[in-house]
């Protein structure tokens, strides 16, 4: 198969959502009409039976909520899918940034009884900066929920995109029992679902004008469709392709993960409409992915997937050309020679080594501290350096220290590997060998480092709130930042990159600060900080 099929073969998006809306059931759910595993849920299966779900970290199983993103892959129908699943809590929204950035087209799931929640809100800016399209799935169909009618209102409302129904729930408010679709005028009526979502779902199917639907159907709910979708058909926005392309218009289904109901309808359509691999834009230009050059950049680090072996794994998004392993290719950021062995593919926990890969395809490779998120890898002697991801400023600072002093080489270890993950923001506290300065962005952040430290690093923490809610980065324009003034109570420190960071009380007294110093420049990210050249 040629470089350019397999490009159009790919697909790879994300699923984003506010938290409990349903995102990882979901994901299990296409994994299970996909073919790659046999049984959903969290029955335990028997030995022979593929069973996964994506969320992988103990902390998760626990907590039932997705702190990472996870990247599973499977095939269906001639296309090779790389799901991106997001965690959907607020306060990890920096890694569902950068997974977005490896991402084709997003899936916003939405609960059908809440609507459009806040994190779902936050999300979606992101897509709409992105310029990705934005496909919706209103999920818990099977319970009492929202008009229809009153969700494609809320979404123009609250979103401000049009909201186009590819297809149309059955039935009454909470007792759906299929779906209409609107392009080929077809109905599929689905089993009562009595393996709680385990298996997938029978259903009858055939075109709306089939007399055996109006027996099967109550003489009001037939009605009731016939007027829905007349109404729609007269006052509803045409579809419009290419305004979904450019994040104008968002295609919208019906269906119940949890139950199967609309999964599969919902899967292959999508398939069918989504986005192939997309061209990339570089400091050098534009990147299309039918390149032969290899070209692919890091957006996620994750440590420990296999906490006896204390491993790295490098998530890289290939954007154009061949991946082959073994392969040597150039790390833009250091200049560095790297052969790329092992790589692998994944199913939550489940590894396969590949031989090969292509555009859209998202990689791990095993890294011993080389590399960092938003990093750039080659091949061949045109250079390709792709843009850093934006950083979120963190609002909440705890100073942290091992309460074992005979732990230290344990708790160095996971401060580093876990900064690089970018879990949390680790500062280091000037003066100070014993105890790092943590920002984050939500307390669950400070939590889960906590958690991760004593249990894949079997380091205890203790653990200081400070009275900072507001970082600056200084810009290194000739001054000392000795040099700054009236910083009585605000507490400099330097991030990762040794750039000096002041942590301030709050905005009035970073005003105050700035005002009194008007020879330094005050960045709220480090990628508002002039940018070095990378090393050649």
């Amino acid at each position: 198969m040629s470089l350019i099929d397999e490009v159009n073969n790919r697909r790879t998006f994300a699923i984003i959502s506010h938290p409990d809306a349903g995102k990882t059931t979901l994901t299990e759910k296409l994994l299970l009409y996909g073919g790659a595993i046999h049984l959903a849920g969290s029955v335990k299966a028997r030995k022979t039976a593929k069973h996964a779900v994506s969320d992988w970290m103990e902390i998760e199983k626990q907590r039932g909520i997705s702190v990472t993103s996870s990247v599973l892959q499977f095939d269906y129908e001639g296309h090779h899918i790389n799901i991106l699943d997001t965690p959907g809590h607020q306060d990890f929204s920096e890694d569902t940034y950068r997974t977005l950035m490896a991402a084709d087209s997003a899936v916003m799931l939405i609960d059908v009884a809440k609507g459009v929640e806040a994190q779902t809100k936050k999300l979606f800016r992101v897509c709409k900066e992105r310029g990705i399209p934005i496909f919706t799935f209103v999920n818990k169909i099977d319970h009492f929920g929202r008009n229809p009618f009153d969700l494609m209102d809320e979404i123009e409302d609250i979103l401000g995109i049009h909201a186009y129904p590819m297809n149309w729930p059955i039935g009454l408010n909470g007792n759906y029992q299929g779906i209409y679709d609107r392009a080929s005028s077809s109905i599929e009526l689905f089993e009562k679902d009595t393996t709680h979502g385990q298996r997938k779902l029978a259903s009858t199917k055939g075109s709306a004008d089939d007399p055996i639907f109006k027996e099967l159907l109550d003489e009001d709910v037939h009605q009731g469709l016939i007027d829905d979708i007349e109404l729609l058909d007269e006052a509803g926005d045409e579809f419009d392709m290419e305004k979904v392309k450019r994040g104008e218009l968002t295609p919208m289904f019906f269906g119940s993960a949890m139950t199967n109901f609309g999964v599969k309808p919902f899967l292959e359509e999508f398939l069918r409409m989504a986005p192939k691999p997309q061209p990339r834009k570089c400091l050098e230009g534009v990147v299309e992915p039918t390149s032969d050059q290899f070209t692919s950049f890091v957006f996620k680090i994750q440590a420990n997937m296999n906490p006896q072996h204390h491993d790295r794994i490098v998530f890289m998004r290939i954007c154009s050309g061949k991946f082959e392993k073994g392969m040597t290719v150039t790390h833009r950021q250091s200049g560095k020679t790297l052969r790329l062995m092992q790589p692998q593919q994944f199913l939550a926990t489940e590894r396969t080594i590949v031989e090969d890969a292509y555009p859209g395809d998202i990689i791990g490779v095993f890294d011993n501290g080389t590399m960092g998120v938003g990093d750039t890898l080659y091949s061949g002697k045109k250079k390709v350096t792709f843009k850093d991801f934006p950083t979120f400023p963190p609002e909440l600072f705890a100073r942290i220290r091992a309460k074992d002093s005979m732990k230290r080489k344990q708790f160095l270890k996971g401060m580093t590997q876990l900064a690089q993950e970018g879990a949390v923001q680790i500062y280091e506290n000037l003066g100070s060998m014993e105890s790092y300065i943590v920002g984050a962005v939500g307390q669950l952040q400070f939590e889960v480092l906590e958690y991760r430290l004593k249990h894949e690093y079997g380091v205890d923490l203790e653990m200081n709130r400070l009275p900072y809610t507001v970082a600056r980065w200084i810009q290194d324009n000739g001054h000392d930042y000795k040099e700054l003034k009236n910083i009585d109570s605000a507490m400099i420190v330097k991030d990762h990159k040794q750039r000096v960071v002041l942590l301030i009380a709050n905005e009035w007294q970073t005003n105050w600060i700035v005002e009194r110093n008007p020879e330094f420049t005050f960045c709220t990210t480090p990628d508002q900080l002039a940018i070095d050249e990378p090393e050649e």
